[in-house]
């Protein structure tokens, strides 16, 4: 998870959205710590999950062929 003051996110919002990978975080904070603000989330940027974007992460721990033919389309 990335956190930004909201001043850098106004100045670069096209380039923090087009750079969000599926599933990523940008917080967007506002408040300044060297003044002794609290800092405060006040908005949150979360890349878009794709359908099947989890193909290839499956870890299989034991070989249990009754169970597996749920997952028959993501195994290779």
């Amino acid at each position: 998870m990335t956190r930004i003051p909201l001043t850098e996110a106004q100045l670069h919002l096209p380039e923090l959205i087009a750079s969000l990978q599926p599933g990523e975080e940008v917080q967007i904070f506002s408040g300044d710590v060297y003044d002794g603000l609290r800092l405060r989330t006040i908005a949150r940027l979360i890349g878009e999950l794709q359908p099947a974007s989890a193909i290839g992460t499956l870890i299989i721990l034991s070989k249990d062929e009754t169970h597996l033919e749920d997952f028959h389309d993501y195994i290779p």
